[in-house]
């Protein structure tokens, strides 16, 4: 009967042969052996996970994408066996991938092994990822955006750390000139935002039931302020589509009179951008969050604001692609543009 050593050795010597193979300039070959290396991590779930670890760190040169396809597979296999994962296994994994991250084009695919890792081991990944996201000093683009996606994989474990994050920040906000950290620090807030409001939503399953939505509102409050009236202006549709996307969620962990307060330029400030058609959707999206959180606090300007968003939304059910008709001119503080009239039988029936 063959020795553990010798099948060890043996699941090595596979997956290396398998991995020196990824030059191959087939794609069809590199699915095989995406497959292969994740069929035998399935069977020998440590023993992959420390080759494809050894491979990586001792072939640096090894380009993309044949880098890809070893940091797909370590991924896919930690998914599939996450709850055999041993600690010790799953800490140099988070190290080699913590340091893929912030190199070339495989960063992708390097905070994706991040994510399926802090899944379950959530304090592990954050000591090593929060060694590279320092007061005063802007991140790497995939630290924050490996931040977002585990406040979404694992929401009980990443809430805890928001406040502290939210916090560092805040001030790198006005550090960003690149349109992309924009981009990232906004998914950041819509995500951490989203898994803040689940997390308050099953307080009867969470680690820490003493959290509270106030436990975030100053800082998501200063973050809103920031996007809100600094990069929604942006002429990159990218950017203000991600701006529209945050504000939604964000709306709901606002202070309950700050909220009441931005109403009057909220509700007007995202209707302008009914103007650009491609961005209805995210517009529509965001506004029915806004009008959530509008609801849920009992607000009172709420209702001067009614014949404004009737008249906005009336013509995105009537699809209407003209805005800059003769009627209703609405001031947002910021410009103006033009809402036309509910027809007659429309404000017969108001």
């Amino acid at each position: 009967m063959p020795s553990l050593f010798y099948i060890y050795r043996r699941v090595v010597w596979l997956a290396t042969t398998l991995m020196d193979a990824t030059t191959d300039k087939d794609p069809l070959v590199h699915e095989q052996i995406f497959s292969a290396l994740c069929y035998l991590g399935g069977q020998e779930l440590e023993e992959i996970l420390h080759a494809c670890e050894e491979y990586l760190r001792q072939h640096d040169k090894l380009a993309y994408p044949h880098r890809v396809i070893i940091l797909r597979a370590m991924e896919a296999v930690v998914k599939g066996s996450l709850s055999q994962l041993d600690k010790s296994t799953a800490k140099v994994v988070i190290f080699l991938a913590s340091n893929e991250m912030t190199k070339s084009k495989w960063q992708q695919a390097a905070s994706n092994v991040l994510v399926a890792v802090g899944r379950r081991f959530i304090n592990k990944v954050m000591e090593e990822v929060l060694t590279k996201f320092q007061p005063g000093v802007l991140p790497h683009y995939f630290i924050v955006q490996t931040f977002a996606n585990l406040s979404m994989a694992n929401v009980f474990g990443m809430v805890p750390f928001l406040n502290s994050i939210l916090g560092t920040m805040l001030p790198m906000l006005g550090m960003a000139r690149q349109d992309n950290m924009k981009s990232v620090f906004c998914y950041a807030l819509q995500s951490f935002s989203e898994s803040i409001q689940e997390y308050l939503a099953n307080l009867d399953k969470a680690p820490d039931p003493t959290v509270r939505r106030d436990t975030f509102s100053n800082e998501i409050f200063s973050a809103y302020e920031v996007l809100f009236y600094g990069w929604l202006q942006s002429r990159e549709a990218k950017l203000r589509l991600a701006v529209v996307e945050a504000l939604g969620p964000m709306t709901h962990l606002l202070p309950s009179e700050k909220l009441e307060e931005q109403l009057p330029r909220l509700i007007p400030g995202i209707l302008v951008l009914y103007r650009k058609p491609a961005e209805a959707y995210y517009v529509s999206k965001s506004l029915c969050q806004i009008l959530e959180a509008s609801v849920n606090i009992g607000s009172r300007t709420l209702d001067t604001q009614l014949d404004t968003l009737l008249n906005a939304l009336q013509l995105q059910v009537m699809g209407y692609a003209e805005w800059e008709i003769l009627g209703i001119s609405v001031m947002t503080g910021m410009e103006s543009f033009w809402i036309p009239p509910l027809p007659p039988k429309c404000e017969d029936l108001m």
